[in-house]
């Protein structure tokens, strides 16, 4: 059976695509443009799926 995303990893993909920006998503959520990113990338790992385009 495949686990669930932890829940903060999926708040942090909601606000991040909302936003399109890791620093806007990061201002609605309190918490860091790298909290974000590494939320993300927890997330993508988890999924094994790339989500977002890095520039």
């Amino acid at each position: 059976m495949r686990r669930l995303p932890p829940l903060a990893t999926l708040r942090a993909f909601e606000a991040a695509a909302h936003h399109l920006s890791f620093k806007r998503a990061a201002d609605e959520l309190p918490v860091t443009p790298t909290a974000i990113s590494h939320q993300i990338r927890l997330l993508e790992e988890t999924l094994g799926q790339r989500l977002f385009e890095r520039r």
